[in-house]
């Protein structure tokens, strides 16, 4: 069972919809009691890295997810925002601390003649194939929405992506796992994806 969290910072519907469509069973993750339920998690995101850290620390979500996290290790995936809200400090919306579970923190992209936000399909550079990208070509495309992206320390990077210069595409530590784009609208590899963490 896997428990999809709703902190009102997420494409909910679309990550649900796709977790359908692999046969996965899901449920939203509204209120503290919901987290006990869940076998694995999924933190899907939306928006600034500050607002979504005061939304979560309204529902009071910060320390119970590091306990199912760090303490009952307990396999979470974030998507997007979701990711970058797992490392130590984000500047979105101004300076916030993150989760932690990985050192680094989550920087604009530089000014450039490239648009930002950095939209649309981009090939990956695939470094670690297991568990995420197991059966998903070493040179796939995903779909990506985002103006910020992590720095952190090359032993957690599984893939980059280039845009202006090359950026943490996903990220893995022990049970932790992260991707930049979006699964949910990255059609059949997407799928593939999620499956393999449903899988894990």
């Amino acid at each position: 069972m896997i428990g999809v969290i709703d902190y009102k910072a997420g494409n909910l519907n679309s990550v649900l919809k796709a977790l359908e469509k692999i046969g996965a069973k899901s449920f939203l993750i509204q209120k503290k009691e919901d987290f006990s339920k869940a076998q694995k998690l999924i933190l899907p995101g939306v928006g600034s890295f500050k607002e979504a850290m005061r939304h979560l620390e309204k529902m009071e979500f910060i320390e119970l997810l590091k306990e199912e996290v760090l303490q009952a290790k307990k396999p979470i995936l974030g998507i997007c925002l979701g990711m970058q809200l797992f490392l130590e400090k984000g500047y979105e919306g101004g300076i916030c601390n993150g989760f932690g579970f990985l050192e680094g923190e989550v920087v604009p992209f530089e000014k450039t003649d490239l648009k930002i936000p950095h939209m649309g399909w981009n090939d990956l550079e695939i470094l670690k194939q297991e568990p995420l990208y197991q059966d998903i070509p070493l040179q796939s495309d995903f779909y990506f929405v985002h103006s910020f992206y992590v720095k952190c320390d090359e032993k957690f990077i599984s893939a980059k992506a280039q845009y202006g210069h090359q950026f943490t595409a996903s990220i893995q530590k022990d049970n932790v796992f992260g991707v930049q784009f979006h699964p949910e609208k990255s059609q059949n590899l997407g799928l593939k994806l999620l499956e393999n963490f449903t899988r894990l």
